[in-house]
């Protein structure tokens, strides 16, 4: 078959509805909230924008460069490196909600572990392309390819942030899975993988204490279950329909970052069960035509940069709408294109663009 003259319009297409869709609820979300805060409505709404704007021109951009450009190890190797430099750089940095994950700068601020999975995603591809015939090299292959996650996922688990770290790992098996990685070396990894992650989860109080608490969110409502109530409380009250845009009472200071991490809450309640079918539906149009995309990309590069970038969307699409719906326990993970937040819409719109033009190359 022959080449494609135009990126994927299907992945174009629910990228940017999923970008209005978010522009729209983070402004309903979050205008009571930022006229308390910042005395106009807007506050939240501008910087969304200006970051989504920003994204898209990335995009555009990324998408008419030709991505076989990125297989180079000038550009991949410093990026590793800068990258590392970040997440060791923001662990000496001031709190912010308990947690070391922003660069802050001139009033804006920069989340490196979200930078992390996109090159994780790079350099996962550039190493492994050329190394499918080896992919049981545990010397030579696997344990190179591991090392980058290993240091990420450490740095990031300290900032804390369990649950970046956690979609670096899946990124990580998605991207060595598609490679050709025999299945048996997956339980081999769960070795040393299995006892830190009972540590980080079960020794550490405040964790399990999560854990406990989404096995029974009413055992504490107005503590440590707050969230995860007020949360299934927007969900059911949207029923059907919803209460209509704008008209949600959840976002009116019950549900803590309504903007943020809950915002496919705040679209439950306000345009209902055939809003939120819809959400998902953009979710599992991109997710489809990534795929697709990954196996008709021309080259190995290719179809592991595909793989990397459509998981990094859906693994994290998946997981926070399971919060959201009380799934999975409560974790700090953006809803991708939507959620309010600089850093995550800009970078994974930069990540589509690349997405778009495997996708223009394909067969």
């Amino acid at each position: 078959m022959a080449k494609r003259v135009h990126a994927d319009r299907w992945l174009f297409g629910s990228t940017v509805i999923l970008v209005f869709m978010g522009l729209v609820m983070v402004f309903s979300a979050s205008a009571v909230m930022a006229g308390e805060l910042y005395g106009t409505p807007y506050a939240f709404l501008i910087k969304q924008l200006l970051f989504a704007t920003l994204g898209l021109i990335a995009l555009w951009v990324l998408m008419h460069v030709d991505y076989r450009k990125l297989d180079n190890a000038a550009l991949v190797f410093p990026l590793i490196g800068l990258t590392s430099l970040m997440l060791v750089l923001v662990l000496f940095l001031d709190r912010a909600h308990n947690t070391h994950r922003w660069l802050r700068f001139a009033g804006l601020s920069f989340q490196p572990s979200e930078l992390a999975k996109l090159v994780l995603a790079l350099f996962l591809a550039y190493f492994l392309a050329p190394r499918s015939k080896s992919m049981t090299d545990a010397k030579n292959t696997l344990l190179p390819a591991m090392a980058p996650t290993a240091v990420f996922c450490a740095l990031i688990a300290m900032q804390p942030d369990l649950g970046t770290a956690l979609m670096c790992l899946a990124i990580t098996a998605a991207v060595l899975f598609v490679a050709g990685m025999p299945a048996r070396w997956f339980a081999y990894a769960m070795v040393p993988i299995a006892p830190v992650l009972y540590y980080l989860i079960v020794m550490v109080p405040w964790r399990w204490q999560r854990i406990m608490i989404f096995l029974d969110p009413f055992s504490d409502p107005h503590g440590k279950g707050f969230q995860t109530i007020q949360s299934l409380i927007a969900v059911g009250t949207g029923g059907v329909t919803g209460q209509g845009l704008m008209e949600g009472k959840q976002k009116l200071f019950y549900l803590p970052e309504p903007h943020n991490d809950f915002i496919f809450a705040v679209a439950a309640e306000e345009l209902g069960l055939a809003g939120t079918i819809f959400i998902v539906t953009m979710f599992a149009i991109f997710c489809w035509r990534g795929m697709r995309t990954a196996l008709r990309a021309p080259d190995p590069f290719g179809r592991l940069l595909a793989t990397g970038i459509t998981v990094m969307v859906g693994v994290q699409a998946f997981f926070n709408i399971s919060v959201v719906l009380a799934l999975l326990p409560t974790k700090g993970i953006p809803l991708p294109f939507m959620s309010y937040g600089g850093s995550s819409i800009l970078l994974m719109l930069a990540g589509v663009g690349v997405l778009l033009n495997i996708s223009r190359q394909a067969e």
